[in-house]
Order: C-alpha cells, then sequence, then structure tokens
C-alpha cells in the first residue's frame, strides 16, 4: 500500500513566491514602491497563468523576484503603475524567454530589457516587446551575431 502523500508543487511555489515578493518590499519601500498584499497574491496567480500560457515550467521561485529588483529603480515605473509593470515584464519575459528558444539565460534576458526600458523605449511596455525584444529573439534564432544588446554587427 503506497503513503505517500500527494505533493503540490504549484502550491509550494506560489506561496515561495508570495514570500518572496513580501520580502522584495523590504528594498522596494527605498524607491517608493510597495506591492500591496492584493498585489502580490495577483502577481503569484498571474505567474503560474503566464507558465501555463506559454507551456512553461520552474521548478524554483522564478523571475517575479528578479524582475523586482532589476526594475524597482526605473524612472519610468511609479507607486501607480508599479505592479501592473511587473506583471506585463513578467509575461513578456515568459514569451520572449520561448520566443529565443531559451538561447538567452534569464540574467541577460532581463538585463536586456532593463536596459531597453529606460533607455530608447522610454518605458514603453509596448515598444520593449513590440520592437526591440522581438529583434533580439530573431537575431537569437537565426544565429546572428550581435553587439551584446540585440543589434546585428
Amino acid at each position: 500500500m503506497n503513503h505517500m502523500l500527494p505533493i503540490e508543487p504549484e502550491g509550494l511555489l506560489k506561496q515561495q513566491t508570495i514570500t518572496e515578493l513580501r520580502a522584495c518590499n523590504d528594498l522596494t519601500a527605498r524607491y517608493g514602491l510597495t506591492l500591496s498584499e492584493t498585489d502580490i497574491l495577483s502577481l503569484a496567480e498571474k505567474r503560474f497563468e503566464a507558465l501555463r500560457d506559454n507551456d512553461r515550467i520552474e521548478f524554483r521561485q522564478g523571475v517575479l523576484g528578479q524582475l523586482v529588483y532589476a526594475f524597482c529603480d526605473s524612472p519610468y515605473v511609479s507607486q501607480e503603475n508599479y505592479a501592473d509593470t511587473i506583471h506585463e515584464l513578467m509575461e513578456s519575459f515568459y514569451y520572449f524567454k520561448n520566443e529565443s528558444m531559451d538561447k538567452i539565460s534569464d540574467e541577460e534576458l532581463i538585463a536586456y530589457m532593463k536596459r531597453h526600458f529606460d533607455g530608447e523605449c522610454q518605458g514603453s511596455l509596448e515598444y520593449l516587446s513590440g520592437t526591440t525584444l522581438e529583434e533580439l529573439c530573431r537575431n537569437t534564432r537565426y544565429g546572428y551575431e550581435t553587439d551584446g544588446i540585440g543589434r546585428l554587427f
């Protein structure tokens, strides 16, 4: 007879995500940004929706905390758009991880997103996902040599 307890990895990972996002508030408060408990629960739920929508799985905490830490000092993120911006960045991240065929590390993709979001995109999530990330992934998929910021030599 099998007496093993069923394991619900998504529930455990959701709880880890919630704990991680609560801890992020310690740093982001210095920038005038905090996630409410409702925002935290919503982002944790949306993480798993985004993973399902993009046919991805993760075995660790994921990228939400990394995105929060990377973008909390952006001049284009304010308390009013903070939770929505993190949500959109997360959606873009998972989508473009697929589009790049996972040839770009999480850290490289986040650094690229941040550099362009604060730079030429001037805080426009639409411009970031519609042009610069699309270009990066296209160049990566076809093996073109780039200048380190996604542009062809």
